[in-house]
């Protein structure tokens, strides 16, 4: 007897079904973000918001109009962070930190997109903010 005729006495019917319904589930998340990043529309503004500790720092505007720029961060004493913004784009140009992720992670400019220096408990998240054209139109009445 062949090992494929041994192992095929090991399957059984429900174990198939079992197998294709985890791996069709493996893609929701796939299909969820894009379905996010789909509702940005042109109109959207991206932002990179920077937060240490949980608390928001500074936000910049990511554009073609946006001119590129630097800031320094100090989370704690003896910690630094460089940040460096062009354009449509953000980084961790440079940190203190031993393992070096958030400058490894390089460039980041697309609405879900994170660069985090954990040491530093530092934090860059790029985010669309949706404009409301239609916002003049709505009508609030008090209950």
């Amino acid at each position: 007897m062949t090992k494929f005729k041994q192992y095929k006495k090991l399957v059984k019917p429900l174990d198939v079904v079992i197998i294709v319904v985890l791996m069709m589930g493996s893609f929701i998340p796939y299909m969820i973000f894009n379905r996010q990043n789909f509702s940005i529309d042109q109109d959207s503004t991206i932002i990179a918001i920077v937060s240490i500790n949980g608390k928001e720092i500074k936000q910049v505007e990511l554009s073609k109009e946006t001119e590129n720029q630097e800031f320094t961060f100090y989370p704690a004493d003896g910690q630094y962070n460089i940040i460096e913004v062009d354009g449509t784009k953000i980084r961790n140009k440079e940190d203190n930190s031993p393992d070096q992720i958030a400058v490894k992670t390089g460039w980041i400019s697309k609405p879900g997109e994170t660069s985090i220096c954990l040491p530093h408990k530092l934090i860059i998240e790029v985010k669309a903010i949706h404009s409301d054209k239609d916002s003049e139109n709505d009508l609030i009445i008090p209950l």
